[in-house]
C-alpha cells in the first residue's frame, strides 16, 4: 500500500503575487514612483523566499541562549543567537528596511512617500524575519527620536548613522528598555533613577522587566531624572550602550563585547511566541547614558515619538502577517483534496478565505495609511496629518493586533491537524500574533489613548473628515457602500460627542471598546 503524502503548498511571490500591494504603491507612488521602487521590492521578495525563509527557520529552531560566565568564572551576559538571526539582521540592514526614511536620496525620490515604500518593504520581510521586524521597528524609534531637533547634535551624529546603514557591518539595531515588573504600562510608577554626571553623561540605576532585542548594541531607556518628582510625564529617555565597546565607563583590558559596566542581564524571558526574539530581565547599576533631548524638560512627550513609529510598524507586522498566513492558506487549499475535489473548489472554504481575505486587505490599508500619514508629518511638517496620526496610530494598532490574533486561528483551523503540528511551521502564525496587542499598549490601554486624545486634543475631526472623504470617493463607485459608510459616520460622530462631553464618565470609560474586532461570523 502507498502511503499518501501531502504536495508541499508553495505560496506565491510576495510582491509580484499580491495585487493589493502593487495597486496601493502605484496610487500613492504613481508609476514613476512605484517603478523607482520596484528593484527593491524585487530584491528582497527573492530574498523573502529563498535564504530568509531558511534563516527563518534556522533562527525558530535555535533561540537565543544566555551565558552569565565564561570558562575562567568572569561574568559576560552574553546572549548567544543563531546563524538565522545574524542573517536576519544582516537582511534588514541590506535592504534598508529601517533606513529608507532616513537616506537622502531615498527622500529625494518619494519624498514623504519614503515611509510608503519602507511599509512595503516591512511588508515583504516581517512575516518570515522570525520577529527580527521587532528590533527593526524600535531602531526605526530610536532613529525617529535621535532626529528631534532638542536631542543633542553630538549624541545624534554618533549614533543615528550607525541606526540607518545599510552595511551590515556596521549597521546597529535598538532595543528598548521602559517596563518594570511594577508598573507595566503604568509609567507612573517607573522607579528607574537617572544621575547626571559631570560630563554630561548620565548613570541610570534600576530594573527593567521586559527588554526585547537584549542583544542590540543599544537601548532606549526611560528614567525620572534625580528630583524631577512623581507621575510620568517627568519621565526622560536616554541612550544606553549595551556592551562595553560603546561605554566609557569601561576598561581598556575590557573585551569590547563585554556588557557595558552597570548592565546586567539578569535572565531571558521564556516566552509563548517570538522565540528567536532575545528578551530579557535587566538591571541598571549606575549604568553610562546619554540624554535624548533636556532632561529637565519633561520628557514622556519626546519619547512618544518613538511609540508612534513602533506602534505603526506593529499595525504593519500584524497586517504582513495576516496577508502571509493567508498566502500558505490559499496554496493549501490548491493543494489539498476533500470529498473528490480541491479544498479551494468548496464555497464554504471560499468564503472562509474570502472574509480572512477582506479583513487582511483592510489591515493592511489602515496600516500603510499609518506610514503616509507620518512620512507627511516628519518630511513635510504636516499639521493635519500630525493631527490625524494622533489617532490613528493608537487605532491602526489596536485594530490590526486583534485581528492578527483572530486570522492566526483562522489559519490554524485552515490546515485541519496539520496546522496544529509544530514542524508544519503553522503554529508559529498564532503564537508570535498574540503579542501584537500587548506591545506598545494593550487594546485598553490604547482604548483609552484614544479616548483622551479626543477629550483633549479634538482628535475625532481628522477622523471625521477622513470618513467623510470616504463616503464621497464610494459614492460614484457603490451608493450602498456610501450609505453604509455615512450611517457609520453619523454613528461615530455622536460617539464622539458624548466622549468629548464627559470622557471620564462611567459609561464611556467602560465604552471605550465600544465594538468587537474579532472572527466573523464565517
Amino acid at each position: 500500500m502507498t502511503r499518501y503524502v501531502q504536495p508541499v503548498p508553495t505560496p506565491d511571490d510576495p510582491y509580484t503575487g499580491d495585487p493589493l500591494l502593487r495597486s496601493w504603491l502605484e496610487r500613492h507612488l504613481g508609476p514613476a514612483g512605484h517603478a523607482a521602487a520596484k528593484g527593491r521590492l524585487a530584491d528582497l521578495a527573492v530574498d523573502v523566499t529563498g535564504p530568509l525563509r531558511a534563516a527563518h527557520a534556522d533562527a525558530e529552531a535555535h533561540p537565543p541562549a544566555l551565558v552569565r560566565y565564561d570558562p575562567w568564572g568572569a561574568r559576560v551576559d552574553r546572549i548567544d543567537t543563531s546563524a538565522g538571526w545574524q542573517a536576519q539582521r544582516a537582511a534588514a540592514a541590506r535592504h534598508a528596511v529601517v533606513a529608507l526614511p532616513y537616506l537622502p536620496d531615498a527622500r529625494a525620490t518619494w519624498g514623504a512617500s519614503a515611509r510608503v515604500v519602507q511599509h512595503a518593504l516591512l511588508h515583504l520581510y516581517a512575516p518570515e524575519s522570525a520577529t527580527f521586524s521587532c528590533p527593526v521597528a524600535m531602531a526605526d524609534g530610536a532613529a525617529a527620536l535621535l532626529s528631534l531637533p532638542e536631542v543633542d547634535a553630538a549624541v545624534r551624529d554618533a549614533w543615528l548613522p550607525r541606526l540607518t546603514a545599510t552595511d551590515p557591518d556596521t549597521a546597529i539595531v535598538s532595543g528598548q528598555w521602559m517596563t518594570e515588573s511594577q508598573g507595566g504600562s503604568d509609567l507612573s510608577r517607573s522607579s528607574t533613577v537617572g544621575r547626571p554626571a559631570a560630563d554630561g553623561s548620565w548613570r541610570l540605576s534600576g530594573e527593567k522587566w521586559f527588554c526585547s532585542a537584549a542583544d542590540s548594541a543599544v537601548a532606549v531607556a526611560l528614567a525620572r531624572p534625580d528630583g524631577a518628582g512623581r507621575g510620568s510625564r517627568v519621565l526622560a529617555p536616554f541612550l544606553v550602550p549595551r556592551y562595553a565597546a560603546d561605554s566609557p565607563l569601561a576598561g581598556a583590558t575590557v573585551a569590547a563585547d563585554a556588557p557595558a559596566p552597570g548592565v546586567t542581564v539578569h535572565r531571558l524571558k521564556d516566552k509563548l511566541g517570538t522565540w528567536a526574539l532575545p528578551t530579557a530581565e535587566i538591571g541598571l547599576r549606575d549604568a553610562y547614558a546619554l540624554p535624548l533631548g533636556d532632561p529637565a524638560v519633561p520628557g514622556l512627550v519626546r519619547t512618544m515619538t518613538l511609540v508612534v513609529v513602533t506602534r505603526v510598524h506593529n499595525a504593519s507586522a500584524a497586517a504582513s502577517g495576516m496577508r502571509r498566513g493567508l498566502a500558505y492558506a490559499r496554496a493549501y487549499a490548491q493543494a489539498r483534496q476533500v470529498a473528490g475535489g480541491r479544498l479551494a473548489d468548496s464555497p464554504l472554504h471560499r468564503a472562509t478565505l474570502g472574509a480572512l481575505a477582506v479583513d487582511a486587505a483592510g489591515a493592511f490599508v489602515l496600516a500603510g495609511h499609518a506610514f503616509a500619514l507620518l512620512g507627511r508629518v516628519e518630511v513635510g511638517g504636516d499639521p493635519d496629518a500630525a493631527a490625524e496620526l494622533r489617532v490613528v496610530a493608537p487605532l491602526a494598532k489596536l485594530a490590526t493586533g486583534r485581528l492578527a490574533v483572530a486570522s492566526a486561528s483562522e489559519y490554524v483551523e485552515a490546515f485541519g491537524g496539520a496546522g496544529y503540528v509544530e514542524d508544519a511551521g503553522v503554529p508559529r502564525l498564532l503564537r508570535d500574533a498574540q503579542v501584537l496587542p500587548i506591545w506598545e499598549g494593550t487594546t485598553n490601554v490604547l482604548a483609552l489613548d484614544v479616548l483622551r486624545a479626543v477629550a483633549r486634543e479634538d482628535a475625532g475631526v481628522p477622523l471625521l473628515r477622513r470618513l467623510a472623504a470616504a463616503v464621497d470617493l464610494a459614492r460614484p463607485l457603490s451608493p450602498a457602500l456610501a450609505d453604509t459608510l455615512a450611517t457609520a459616520t453619523d454613528e461615530l460622530r455622536d460617539r464622539l460627542g458624548e466622549v468629548a462631553a464627559a470622557p471620564a464618565a462611567v459609561e464611556v470609560v467602560a465604552g471605550a471598546r465600544g465594538w468587537r474586532c474579532g472572527p466573523r461570523t464565517r
